[in-house]
C-alpha cells in the first residue's frame, strides 16, 4: 500500500486550529478508532485516512459542511469491523507476528530488539533508584512521599523516547517532576500527618498526568489521544496484575523450594526482590500494553461489561446502607473513605467503557446500563457530600474534609455532566459530546491533585 504523505497529512491536519478543527477532532478520533483494529497497520490507517480526506473534501464541495461531510464520508467507507476482518484475511500473518514476544523486525533489524533493550535498561533504573532510597533512607514517610518519583520518571522516559519528543515537551515534563520534587522535600511536613499521607496520596496522580503528556507526544489538545491515554491506563492495569499475580507464584514457589533447603528467602524478598522487580514490572506491562494494543483490544468491551452490572448493584446496595444509616454526622470516617474510592472506581469504568465504544454504533441497552451507573453514582456522591458538610458544620475543617469535599464535587461535575449527555447519546445525538466530556475533564483531576500537594499542607500548617 502507498501511503506516501498520508501519515504527514495526518498528524499535521490533526494538530491543526483553525476553521476546521472541529472537522480535525473527529477525523482524530475515527483515526484513533481505525487504529485499534486487527490487523490494519500504521501505513494502512494513513492510506484510509488520505482516502477519507478525500471524500470529505469532494462533499464539502458539494456544500455539505464539515460535520455532514463527515459523516457521510465515514459512512460511504463502510463499516470499520468489516475492514479489520478483510484485512485479517489479506493479511493473517500480522496477527502471527504481533502475538510474538520480540515481533518480526523491521527494514533496519534491530529496532525490536533495540526497544526491549531500552525497557529493560529503564526497568532496571527504576528497581536501581528504589533500592537505593530504601538503602540510604530510613525514613518510611520521606520514601512514601518521593516513591513516585523515583518510578514513574523511568515510565515517562520510555514514552518520550518512542514517541521522539521535541526538547520543548521535554522541558515541559521535567519543570513539574523539579517542582514536585522540592516541594515533598523542602516542605516541613509532621511525620505520619495528615498533610503528608494527603501529598503523598495525591503525588502519584499529578505523575501518572505527566507520563500521559509524554505517552499522547505532547499532543495534550487531541482529545483522542487523551482517550488512547485512558484505554492504556485500564490495560496497564490489567497486564501489571497479571504480572503481579504471575511474579507472587513463581516467588512462592522458589521460597518453597528453599524453605526445604533450610534457607530463609524473606530478607532476600524484602530488602531485593520487591524493591527491583515491583517498579520494573510496571515499565514492563507498560511495553507490553504497547506491544500488543492491536492484539488485546476486546480487553476494554469485555471488563467494562462484567463489572458495570456488578458495580450498579453495589451501588444500589450502598444507597440503601447510606439511607438507612441515621444521622449523616455519625456515619463512619472509614466509610465515607471507602465511597470516595467506590466512586472513583465508577469514573474510572465510565472513562474505560467510554474508550472501548465504537463512537459511530447507534445506542444499545448497555448504554442504558452505563446511565443507570452514573445515576447510581450520583445518588451515593450527594449521601457522601451531604454526609461530608454535616461533620464539617459540627467538627469543623480538617485537611482530610476539605480534601475530600474537593474531590466529591469534582466527582459531581464530572458524573452530572456524563449523565446528561449520556441521556442526549440515547436520544440519538452525537457520541463524540461523551467522549471529549469525559477527556477533557481529565486534566482538571491533574491540576486538583496538584493544588492539594502544593497548597493544602502550608494552609493546614503541616499537620
Amino acid at each position: 500500500m502507498a501511503s506516501g504523505t498520508t501519515g504527514t497529512t495526518g498528524t499535521a491536519g490533526s494538530a491543526a486550529a483553525g476553521p476546521h478543527a472541529e472537522l480535525e477532532a473527529q477525523i482524530d478520533q475515527w483515526r484513533g478508532y481505525v487504529q485499534r483494529r486487527e490487523a490494519i497497520s500504521s501505513a494502512d490507517v494513513d492510506e484510509m485516512e488520505d482516502h477519507l480526506r478525500e471524500r470529505v473534501e469532494d462533499l464539502r464541495a458539494t456544500g455539505l459542511d464539515d460535520e455532514e461531510a463527515f459523516l457521510v464520508a465515514v459512512k460511504r467507507m463502510g463499516d470499520l469491523d468489516a475492514v479489520s476482518r478483510e484485512f485479517a484475511r489479506e493479511h493473517s500473518d500480522r496477527l502471527w507476528k504481533q502475538l510474538v514476544l520480540v515481533r518480526e523486525a523491521p527494514a533496519d533489524g534491530t529496532r525490536s530488539w533495540r526497544e526491549l533493550a531500552v525497557v529493560l535498561a529503564l526497568a532496571v533504573g527504576a528497581g536501581i533508584a528504589v533500592k537505593t532510597a530504601t538503602s540510604l533512607v530510613d525514613d518510611e514517610w520521606v520514601l512514601l512521599r518521593n516513591v513516585g518519583l523515583l518510578v514513574f520518571p523511568f515510565l515517562a522516559g520510555y514514552f518520550a523516547w518512542k514517541r521522539r519528543l521535541t526538547w520543548q515537551v521535554g522541558v515541559t515534563l521535567l519543570v513539574p517532576f523539579v517542582v514536585l520534587a522540592v516541594v515533598l522535600n523542602a516542605y516541613p511536613f509532621v511525620a505520619g500527618g495528615s498533610t503528608e499521607v494527603i501529598a503523598a496520596i495525591h503525588t502519584p496522580v499529578v505523575l501518572w498526568a505527566l507520563v500521559g503528556v509524554a505517552y499522547i507526544g505532547g499532543r495534550w489538545r487531541s482529545d483522542a489521544r487523551r482517550m488512547d491515554f485512558a484505554r492504556f491506563t485500564g490495560e496497564l492495569a490489567v497486564y501489571f496484575t497479571l504480572l503481579a499475580l504471575g511474579g507472587g507464584v513463581l516467588v512462592g514457589l522458589t521460597a518453597g523450594v528453599f524453605s526445604l533447603a533450610d534457607v530463609d528467602l524473606e530478607p532476600y524478598l524484602e530488602d531485593w526482590i520487591l524493591p527491583f522487580c515491583v517498579p520494573g514490572a510496571l515499565v514492563v506491562a507498560a511495553w507490553l500494553v504497547e506491544a500488543k494494543q492491536n492484539v488485546v483490544e476486546n480487553i476494554a468491551p469485555v471488563l467494562t461489561r462484567v463489572f458495570t452490572p456488578l458495580t450498579v448493584v453495589m451501588l444500589v446496595a450502598l444507597f440503601a446502607v447510606l439511607a438507612t444509616s441515621g444521622n449523616l454526622a455519625d456515619v463512619d470516617r472509614e466509610l465515607l473513605i471507602l465511597m470516595d474510592a467506590i466512586l472513583v472506581l465508577v469514573v474510572c469504568l465510565l472513562l474505560y467503557s467510554v474508550s472501548a465504544r465504537d463512537p459511530l454504533a447507534p445506542p444499545t441497552l448497555f448504554d442504558g446500563l452505563q446511565l443507570a451507573l452514573v445515576v447510581g453514582a450520583l445518588a451515593v456522591d450527594a449521601i457522601a457530600l451531604t454526609a461530608m458538610l454535616t461533620r464539617i458544620a459540627e467538627f469543623g475543617v480538617s485537611p482530610n474534609k476539605a480534601v475530600a469535599l474537593g474531590l466529591n464535587l469534582l466527582l459531581l461535575v464530572h458524573l452530572v455532566g456524563s449523565a446528561v449527555l449520556t441521556v442526549r447519546f440515547l436520544r440519538h445525538r452525537p457520541f463524540d459530546a461523551l467522549v471529549r466530556w469525559q477527556t477533557r475533564f481529565l486534566p482538571v483531576y491533574a491540576v486538583w491533585a496538584a493544588a492539594v500537594v502544593i497548597v493544602v499542607p502550608p494552609v493546614f500548617g503541616f499537620v
